[in-house]
């Protein structure tokens, strides 16, 4: 099984790169990072999944271990291929894609071109328990804890959100009144807010 390659890149169209890796062409379809941060006649790699099927086996191809590791627990629910799975991942942010799992934003989801918004409520159902904190987060700042307030509904929405990627419920309430207090209204952009500096 190839999990990997690095190589140079032989031809480039509609999302698929020809890896050319001692003197063999890997045809590989890639996700958005990979493939618009290549160009023909350079070096490149790229993490890979290989799809095998009785009459054909493909080549996917991720900038990071994570990026592939989202690609697994999407393919892994029912409905979504490997090439689905490559369109999510080319129309959102890794992290962004995230906080709309874990945040439960269908709308979000569903305006990737041919997922409907059966088979984004179902993203959500199967994955949100799998969404770790990591994946949410480029990278984070700390913040001074706030005293905790009477909640409303969307903050508590949002606490709720924050608790189920594994936080304590007194970290998620601090991380969230930072969120608000510099002005995060929704409960997805409190949840970025706060997954940015929760700690």
């Amino acid at each position: 099984m190839i999990g990997y390659l690095e190589g140079v890149v032989k031809e480039k169209i509609n999302n698929k790169i020809i890896l050319l890796c001692g003197g063999v062409g890997f045809e590989i379809t890639c996700s958005a990072s990979v493939y618009n941060g290549c160009n023909i006649n350079e070096k490149t790699s790229a993490y890979i999944y290989t799809a095998v099927r009785e009459d054909d086996i493909s080549l996917y191809g991720f900038i990071s271990s994570s990026e592939k590791e989202m690609f697994l627990k999407l393919i892994s629910v029912s409905g979504v291929g490997p090439k689905m799975g490559i369109t999510v991942l080319s129309n959102m942010k890794l992290e962004e894609l995230a906080v709309n799992i874990a945040t439960s934003d269908v709308k979000a989801l569903s305006k990737v071109k041919g997922l409907g918004k059966k088979t984004a409520e179902r993203i959500i159902l199967e994955l949100r328990e799998k969404i770790t904190a990591e994946e949410t987060v480029a990278d984070g700042e700390t913040v001074k804890p706030e005293k905790e307030n009477a909640l409303s509904p969307e903050k508590e929405d949002a606490v709720i959100a924050l608790m189920g990627l594994g936080f304590t419920r007194q970290e998620c309430v601090n991380a969230m009144n930072g969120a608000t207090e510099s002005g995060a209204n929704t409960i997805q952009e409190i949840v970025t807010y706060a997954l940015k500096h929760i700690r």
